[in-house]
């Protein structure tokens, strides 16, 4: 097998390169010369006040240089990719903040036994040269039932302390204070992961296989082996499965919780999710705690501390009250904090009513006129031509779009006829197009139906109860093509339904001078025109519409959406013959 392709230059310069591009470009950052370790170039705002230390293996990016800033961390120090830093870059960093004359530094670290080691032999060197240090460790992990001698790893609960500390930090609060203040709310924080694929570190193979179609709950941010493995479940029941286990009084590593406890909530990205995926998670979770009666605060939902390019996702629940929540709301800097809202979510109204809806106008009862039987028998004739040309359509479609153009047609036709059953027709033909146009944008569908519906809402206005002569009419025609060329973007020429339109509406124009006799003979040269514009679409380029994305030679059949309008038009000619 092969190690994953990753967009990188070299396996041994990614860390470093990676920590240099994230400090070029941001003005709040710089590099530690000789170190891989990430400062605030403010460092003079830190005098008097404790600095914040993290860090941790790199490849959980933004985790631990995005949320350096002011009311976050200090420092961050990177280890090479899932590994622990080197203690002597952690004391060069420890040493910076103390120069700058921070009063104190507290060092916040995983529970992984490298990164105990690594940090706590910093921090006893660092109080040899005279520092106050204090060092807090995140071991928020709800995994396991039994936890090994180990203890529970430390997750993306790890960035609420990042939060909190950072905030009690800028109030100037002392080191002790800070200690005793998050080792509390510690206990309140839990975190599981579940994963749908395995990641690997650059020119590694995947730290562990997942089959197609199964997913891991309970994993580590290194890829380490979760408690359970499953079929993949839809998301509810996943996050409903990761709340009970979390919750579970019987597992040793279980977050109590109870009706009427107030949580945070982050919803992280392990990597490789869509943005869609996790708000739909996020949507999950949220319905899922408030059906167990827990009220939820705050709601965090993105990439916060991930495990490269791992599908899944953890969620961390924090126990929180009126003063977690004011350290959680407090301004930071930091670049990979959200800009959160400071609103409650559980129990605000979350829907806008729409404005008035005023009566739509398929629903309007219009009053029927001398024009509506024949209004009605033009309609019926063009919805049963479209309904017998449907396979056609389609067939032609299928050479030069996605072969539903007669599909929709058809649908558009069965929505008019079953309208024509329980209403009567206007005797305002600007009403009965108002009212196809509505009609259409509702049940049509596609492209075609928000055509019809710029044709027939332009078309509307020029005939009227008072004003339906023929120059009226050719005058709508008119206005109805020239508002779908303006908004379909197509010409004539560019292989589309405007091929057969354009000739026949221009053909139309004819009727403001044609005498009273002769309105049938230029709808009939208008039809003849649409037919013709339609045949001739065989050998036009498609330049416009969805065949314009297919080879020109493959296209030799006429356009389905200028054959529909030249049908539409002959059937509307045939009705009215038909009543002379």
């Amino acid at each position: 097998m092969e190690p994953k392709k990753k967009l990188i230059n070299s396996v041994d310069s990614c860390v470093d390169e990676a920590l240099c591009g994230l400090v070029r470009a941001s003005g709040s950052l710089s590099l530690l010369k000789g170190h891989r370790v990430l400062l605030r170039s403010d460092l003079d705002q830190l005098r008097g006040k404790v600095g914040l230390v993290s860090g941790g293996g790199s490849g959980h990016e933004p985790a631990h240089g995005g949320f350096i800033g002011a009311g976050m961390l200090s420092a961050a120090v990177a280890g090479g990719v899932f590994a622990s830093p080197p203690p002597a870059s952690i004391l060069a960093a420890i040493l910076c903040l103390h120069d700058a004359g921070a009063s104190g530094v507290l060092l916040i670290v995983k529970n992984y036994t490298g990164d105990r080691l690594n940090f706590g032999l910093a921090a006893e060197q660092a109080r040899n040269h005279g520092v106050a240090v204090d060092m807090v460790i995140v071991a928020e992990d709800c995994a396991f039932d039994r936890p090994s001698k180990a203890g529970r790893r430390g997750l993306c609960g790890t960035v609420f302390i990042h939060k909190l500390a950072g905030a009690l930090a800028e109030e100037g609060c002392s080191l002790d204070q800070i200690v005793s203040k998050v080792t509390e709310v510690l206990k309140g924080i839990g975190t599981l992961g579940v994963s749908l694929s395995p990641c690997s570190v650059p020119g590694c193979l995947p730290s562990f296989d997942l089959p197609p179609g199964d997913m891991e709950l309970g994993l580590g941010i290194h890829g380490e082996p979760g408690i359970k493995r499953s079929k993949v479940a839809s998301a509810d029941e996943v996050v409903k499965m990761m709340i009970d286990h979390m919750t579970n009084p019987d597992s040793q590593s279980h977050l109590p919780l109870k009706p009427g406890d107030s949580v945070v909530v982050c919803v992280n990205n392990l990597g490789a999710l869509s943005c869609l995926e996790i708000a739909v998670v996020t949507r999950a979770a949220i319905v899922c705690l408030e059906g167990g009666g827990v009220v939820v605060s705050r709601v965090m939902a993105g990439s916060f501390m991930t495990s490269l390019e791992m599908a899944g996702v953890s969620l961390t629940l924090m126990k929180a009250d009126q003063e977690t929540l004011r350290l959680f709301d407090a301004e930071t800097s930091a670049p990979s904090w959200p800009n959160l809202s400071r609103t409650c979510v559980s129990g605000r109204s979350y829907l806008t009513e729409p404005q008035t809806a005023s009566t739509r106008p398929q629903d309007a009862t219009h009053s029927e006129g001398p024009l509506s039987p024949v209004l009605r028998s033009v309609l019926l004739r063009v919805c049963s031509t479209l309904l017998q040309q449907q396979d056609e359509l389609n067939a032609l479609d299928r050479a030069a779009g996605d072969g539903d153009c007669g599909n929709t047609h058809a649908q558009a036709a069965k929505a008019v006829q079953d309208w024509l059953k329980d209403h009567g027709v206007p005797g305002c033909p600007g009403q009965l197009l108002s009212v196809l146009a509505a009609l259409l944008q509702e049940k049509m569908g596609g492209s075609s139906g928000a055509l019809y519906s710029l044709f027939l809402t332009a078309a509307a206005g020029h005939v009227t109860e008072g004003r339906s002569n023929a120059a009226a009419w050719a005058a709508a025609v008119h206005a109805g093509t020239q508002a779908m060329r303006r908004y379909g973007g197509a010409e004539p020429g560019d292989r589309t339904m405007l091929d057969a339109l354009c000739p026949a509406a221009e053909e139309l124009m004819k009727l403001t001078a044609a005498p009273p006799g002769g309105h049938m003979d230029v709808l009939q040269a208008a039809v003849q025109k649409a037919s013709s514009g339609a045949e001739s679409t065989r050998d036009l380029t498609a330049r416009a519409g969805r065949a314009s994305y297919i080879a020109a030679e493959r296209l030799t059949l006429p356009d389905p959406g200028a054959v529909a309008v030249a049908a539409i038009l002959r059937a509307v000619l045939e009705s009215l013959q038909g009543q002379e």
